[in-house]
């Protein structure tokens, strides 16, 4: 095993209490914004928690995939709708990566242009 998942979430929750006693503002705030985003409304708590591990993916963040997995399975998340989900996150993150770099030709050819005239 790579990675202790449970164990991880754990160390996770000892390491945000201790930022939570330096800036409890700041925690409050986000927990506060992490309960109205959970709140219910149109989507229920298990596509909520299968966007959230798919943004965890897209932008590499190993506790938060950690954390949303764990919501995710106790939202009832299937394997299959886990694997779905994990298959939009790799396209998303390499998808972007496409877009920005046709942005960055673009920035190429105009800045060219300028610098050399």
């Amino acid at each position: 095993m790579i990675e202790n998942w449970k164990d991880l979430i754990d160390n996770m929750n000892g390491d945000v209490k201790t930022f939570r006693q330096a800036t409890p503002d700041v925690v409050k705030s986000f927990s506060d914004m992490a309960r109205a985003a959970h709140a219910g409304g149109a989507l229920e708590s298990k596509p909520k928690e299968l966007i959230a591990l798919a943004i965890s993916v897209a932008i590499r963040c190993q506790p938060c995939i950690a954390y949303h997995m764990e919501g995710a399975v106790k939202a009832g998340a299937s394997r299959e709708e886990i694997s779905e989900t994990l298959a939009m996150a790799v396209y998303m993150g390499a998808g972007p990566s496409v877009m920005y770099a046709a942005h960055a030709i673009e920035a190429f050819d105009q800045l060219s242009v300028k610098c050399s005239g």
